[in-house]
């Protein structure tokens, strides 16, 4: 079987699977691909004969993958990123790129990641860099799809074996209206919270997921208000005085140097995590094509926003530390 799936397996098969596995329906990767509905059906019935077991189940939610389907889905997956990854190297070679990069990065950290790829398009004008913003979970999806080279988030996917390298700390606080009843105390402890109406991003948030750990440790359930998907929304909402909200210290600095939001000095806060820059560890390249490796970088502290007092976990001078803020630089093989 492994003989006849490696002369016989084509490339229309695995993208008519993939094609499938993202709309759940025949038709709609039909149109997706510029074929008709017999061709993809036609397609999956002669792959699903290559692997000798069910690849797809008609379900009351569509056409959904079987396990064996997901094994044959991540096969295509890294077969899409090695074309890619050729394509560049040939486009290199013939002297029409020095290379691309593609870069995800969750919300949070736009107010940083800019400045870092600044820097590196400065030092490799003629790299092709693009980025995309999204909340946890639509990176890990684009990280499982090989849509990146490069992912800049919190706590990396547990599912997918990755090189990690370490930015530096991520401090979360709680921020209110400066005319809040709690702006000024001190101390304050977690279940006076409980009254409260947070603002909270959406669910698959990295920071909904910490916020909701923390409540949970803190034995308490406060009033849920609106679920955005934007930082700013949720900044502007807490302004307007429509509840309080956890949140990114790196995404209220501005804000809080206007005096326009307050922390609250809660018992606990601010909760550290850390940033990191993750690679898949079976993102494959051709041979002559230049690679991606993750170097400290001077100054790299500037790309970050300046450290908020409090939000700095023991033993680092400042939040991210200079030391161990990282970005991309390219090195030859």
């Amino acid at each position: 079987m492994a003989g006849r799936l490696l002369r016989e397996l084509t490339i229309r098969q695995l993208r008519a699977l993939t094609a499938v596995q993202k709309h759940r329906s025949v038709t709609a990767a039909a149109k997706q691909l510029h074929l008709t509905q017999p061709a993809v059906t036609l397609q999956l019935r002669n792959l699903q004969a290559l692997a000798g077991l069910p690849l797809i189940q008609r379900s009351s939610d569509g056409m959904l993958l079987t396990d064996a389907g997901h094994e044959v889905l991540s096969l295509a997956g890294r077969i899409e990123a090695a074309i890619a990854d050729c394509a560049t190297s040939l486009e290199m070679m013939a002297g029409k790129t020095a290379g691309r990069i593609s870069i995800g990065a969750v919300s949070t950290a736009k107010y940083f990641v800019p400045f870092m790829i600044s820097g590196f398009s400065k030092l490799h004008p003629n790299i092709d860099v693009t980025l995309s913003i999204g909340n946890r979970q639509e990176i890990g999806t684009a990280l499982r799809g090989y849509d990146l080279d490069f992912a800049i988030m919190g706590r990396p996917p547990a599912d997918i074996d990755m090189d990690v390298h370490l930015i530096g700390d991520h401090p979360h606080v709680i921020i209110a209206p400066t005319a809040h009843r709690l702006a000024r105390k001190s101390r304050i402890a977690p279940s006076e919270l409980a009254g409260e109406t947070f603002l909270t991003r959406e669910p698959g948030s990295g920071t909904r997921g910490l916020m909701e750990q923390l409540f949970e440790s803190a034995g308490i359930r406060p009033k849920i208000g609106l679920a955005m998907s934007s930082n700013e929304t949720i900044k502007q909402a807490v302004i307007a005085g429509l509840g309080i909200a956890f949140i990114s210290a790196h995404t209220v600095a501005t804000e809080l140097d206007e005096r326009r939001l307050v922390t609250l000095d809660v018992d606990g806060l601010p909760i550290v995590r850390q940033w990191f820059v993750l690679s898949r560890t079976d993102r494959s390249c051709c041979r002559r094509r230049r690679r991606c490796s993750i170097s400290s970088a001077p100054r790299a502290s500037s790309f970050c926003p300046a450290p908020i007092a409090g939000c700095v976990s023991p033993g680092h001078p400042s939040a991210p530390s200079a030391a161990d803020v990282f970005f991309l630089k390219i090195a030859r093989h």
